[in-house]
């Protein structure tokens, strides 16, 4: 609800950055030892070979790949005082050999699955990357299914997660810019996009939000995200966590800017709108008659999970002239033996929806689906049995929660779940002027939203014609604008400048070669 304040950053002041302490590297193996094991305290899985009399190697076990390990190190190993670092390099078959000279850069290596060349005399040592991290193998994304379209999602790994996004995009214009972030945790973060499609200004912001961050540690994507929001104390996300490497893509492909984390399963993509969250991969899979059917679906599901019982509770308060009078006898007799008002009635059941469906979620899957079932009927009949709550309230609660599922997108749909409270409490006592009131308080703050400074109502606010065929109905994709006006790239905007200039100096020059046409040449162009 409030805009972030930002610390102003003068422009010779630099934020304090990871700057590891220069340890020189002992020629001597025994005190390259021992300087090693002080540094990362012994751990139980540090492990040091000695190969020959002058090398030996270290690493930490379960990081390395051990086929590797001795098929292109260890075999390559010769028990020769003559060995030197530039020889061994030049033996050794693996692509990825550093030379090192300090010693917490040489750890660092370490600690990401490299392994440790020393030979005694010299003080440099060589790094060989051959990283084996486990992972999770490739499989349907959990949280964001479909029926049309691939049945593949990322995994924790930041490598198999670029790869699978440039087997979508096989362009030489993708671009991956690498950061490391967190000073305990040292995680790897790539920002990616495609050069010529995407906003400059918006790549610009990204990379100086990553470079300005200064935190200990970085475990998941969804820390990030709300790190580089434009206003993070709003309860709207303005970046999209997504699993689906295709949406993903479509992202990238429209002009956006995407993050992946090393160790998390989501990747990030920016600037997003209000209006992307409830649209779905799947609507580009769909004929446009089903997938603007579907998507009006989503908004009206959305504006029933948010006003439906509010409005309910303000009728019973303060407007019941506004209620059916066939409909009056039912609710007066439902109603007869409940002791509270209505906006207790309804608290009590968003409750007791809301505590239902976070038990079902936290318990395992077979227990979880159990317990929101029979949970429900149990506590809704028994509610009704006991006079607490009245037949309607329970049938337009159950709808409102119902409606909630249809977001396509997690973070919104918990947003939909928490705006329903104020709202409830200021219908149950300002009627449908609380109802009003807070709606324009939604809108207000929506207005200011902005996502990488980009507009969050976009196309509406401000108005972009250019988008509408693909807001809150999806046209035929011929009517289909690819990139959007707030992420195109400077080049496609003089592009288009351009075109429109040649089109006007086109009709110019038609005027003035019609009117100085004779009457006689007027003719025989018109035949």
């Amino acid at each position: 609800m409030f805009k972030k304040i930002k610390q102003k950053i003068q422009p010779n002041e630099e934020k304090p950055k990871y700057n590891p302490p220069k340890i020189p590297i002992s020629p001597f193996k025994n005190d390259f030892i021992d300087e090693l094991n002080k540094i990362v305290h012994s751990p139980a899985d540090l492990v040091i070979r000695y190969v020959t009399n002058n090398i030996t190697i270290a690493f930490i076990d379960g990081l390395v790949d051990t086929q590797s390990l001795n098929e292109k190190i260890l075999s390559r190993f010769e028990d020769t005082s003559q060995e030197t670092p530039s020889t061994l390099r030049e033996r050794l078959s693996i692509p990825e050999v550093d030379v090192f000279n300090e010693m917490m850069k040489s750890i660092d290596e370490m600690l990401i699955g490299g392994v440790l060349i020393h030979i005694n005399g010299y003080s440099e040592i060589l790094i060989s990357k051959i990283p084996s991290f486990e992972k999770r193998s490739l499989s349907a994304p959990e949280n964001e299914s479909q029926v049309i379209g691939t049945q593949v999602g990322f995994n924790e790994s930041i490598n198999t997660n670029i790869s699978l996004i440039r087997r979508f995009i096989s362009n030489p214009n993708l671009c991956n810019e690498q950061f490391t972030l967190g000073k305990e945790t040292r995680t790897t973060v790539s920002v990616l996009y495609i050069h010529g499609i995407v906003d400059e200004k918006h790549v610009n912001t990204v990379r100086q939000r990553i470079e300005d961050l200064d935190i200990a540690d970085l475990i998941d994507s969804a820390i990030l995200s709300e790190l580089l929001d434009d206003s993070s104390s709003s309860i709207f996300p303005q970046t999209l966590l997504t699993e689906r490497p295709d949406r993903f893509c479509d992202g990238l492909l429209t002009g956006k800017v995407g993050i992946i984390v090393n160790g998390s399963s989501m990747g990030i993509i920016c600037p997003f709108t209000f209006l992307e969250f409830f649209q779905s991969r799947e609507d580009q899979n769909l004929r446009w008659p089903i997938a603007s059917f579907i998507r009006i679906l989503r908004f009206i599901a959305v504006i029933v999970s948010t006003f439906f019982t509010p409005i309910y509770v303000a009728s019973l308060t303060f407007h019941y002239e506004v209620i059916p009078q066939p409909m009056l006898v039912p609710l007066s007799e439902s109603r007869a033996i409940v002791p509270f008002p209505p906006i207790i009635e309804a608290l009590f059941l968003e409750l007791v929806i809301e505590l239902l469906r976070e038990a079902g979620a936290r318990l395992p899957t077979k227990v979880g689906q159990t317990i929101g079932i029979v949970g429900g009927i149990v506590i809704g009949t028994a509610a009704v049995q006991a006079g607490i709550t009245s037949n309607i309230l329970i049938i337009i609660v159950a709808l409102g929660a119902l409606a909630s599922f249809t977001t396509p997108n997690y973070m919104m749909g918990n947003v939909i779940r928490i705006i329903r409270f104020p709202i409830i409490v200021l219908a149950g006592f300002w009627g449908y002027y609380g109802i009003m009131l807070a709606f324009c308080f939604l809108l207000i703050h929506l207005l200011k939203q902005s996502s990488l400074g980009a507009p969050y109502l976009a196309p509406f606010y401000p108005p972009r014609l250019r988008d509408w065929p693909d807001s809150i109905v999806r046209l035929p994709l011929p009517y289909i604008s690819k990139h959007s006006v707030n992420s195109r790239s400077r080049k496609e905007i003089q592009k288009n400048k351009q075109k429109k200039n040649n089109n006007k100096n086109n009709q110019k020059q038609n005027q003035d070669t019609a009117q100085n046409l004779t009457p006689e040449n007027k003719e025989k162009v018109i035949e």
